[in-house]
């Protein structure tokens, strides 16, 4: 791990501030991914600047009948909310479904929208990689490919992302709010936040240089049943191969994203039109324009049966 300095930021403001003005800042809060990539030497900052005092750790009801989460809101505190439970159950779901019990005490909503992919050749820095060192190139392409994604990608990426949260706040319509350096707000769609790979891969999504996420806000409740399933090659503690959230309701329509399949949450509202028709016409929608390797075509199929499985089990719900 390389040195660094060091601050405890006393207001969002002067957080975001702090890190427009020192280069090669970065924000940390529970640190889960953050800490790894320092020690691998992936992620290199030279300055640290602690969220943590920031009061940004509650769950408030919004004018609108939604939620508003605080950015430091620990990943346990959210799935076991009762409000979440009740009226989000697909954020809890997709919560619980990620990582371990002990991550999960200290990962919070700001840090699992930002964590970084995955990706076994972005871990390894004996290897190319155009999201670690752009313009170096990228060892899945033509490598192991098995867990990479199958559509939204570029000659200069395959990676996927990694958070289980992010794929239930998309089908949610969540609202990511942040500050500026200037002390301005910012209101940034789901739908807007996170960045396809196109020739910059290593840019991940929309957020300025010293930008700092302070809440996620989830509109009103939509009601009908809320499932969250994730397909992996272990029980705990894997990322997923693919994920879906759903929320069906009861005349068959409803909402769908998936997880393990592109560069971020992938959703084509167009497709969930198709719903009522089943699983088949959705995924063929969904996932139209696909360009899977050998290695995860599998993929393919396992987005339509896990969305059968998924349609099936909204319907047997009374």
């Amino acid at each position: 791990m390389k040195s660094f300095t060091y601050e405890r930021a006393r207001s969002p403001a002067e957080a975001a501030a702090a890190a427009a003005r020192m280069q090669g800042a970065k924000f940390i809060a529970g640190g889960t991914n953050l800490l790894d990539l320092m020690k691998l030497e992936i992620e290199t900052p030279t300055h640290l600047i602690d969220v943590n005092g920031l009061a940004l750790d509650k769950i408030e009801a919004t004018p609108e009948g939604g939620l508003r989460i605080g950015a430091l809101v620990r990943n346990t505190d959210l799935a076991a909310d009762p409000r979440v439970r009740r009226d989000y159950g697909v954020l809890s779901r997709a919560l619980v479904a990620g990582a371990s019990g002990q991550l999960r005490n200290m990962a919070t909503t700001a840090g699992n929208l930002l964590q970084r992919t995955r990706c076994p050749y972005f871990y390894d820095t004996n290897q190319p990689c155009n999201k670690r060192v752009p313009g170096s190139g990228c060892g899945a392409i033509g490598g192991f490919s098995r867990q990479h994604a199958i559509i939204g990608v570029s000659d200069a990426c395959i990676a996927t992302h990694p958070s289980d949260m992010a794929v239930a706040l998309r089908v949610l319509d969540a609202t990511v709010e942040t500050i500026r350096p200037d002390g301005s707000a910012r209101k940034i769609p789901i739908a807007e936040f996170y960045r396809l790979p196109g020739d910059k891969p290593h840019i991940d999504n929309v957020l300025n240089q010293g930008e700092l996420i302070t809440a996620v806000t989830l509109p009103k409740p939509v009601g009908g049943t809320h499932i969250y399933r994730k397909v992996r090659d272990r029980a705990s503690f894997a990322f997923a191969l693919i994920s879906v959230a759903a929320i069906v309701q009861r005349d068959g329509t409803g909402r769908v994203a998936l997880g393990g399949v592109a560069h971020k949450p992938w959703r084509v509202e167009a497709a969930e039109a198709e719903m009522p028709r089943g699983a088949k016409a959705v995924t063929t929608q969904l996932l139209a324009g696909a360009t899977p390797t050998g290695e995860n075509a599998f993929k393919l199929p396992l987005v339509e049966s896990t969305l059968a499985a998924v349609l099936t089990q909204a319907k047997a719900k009374p």
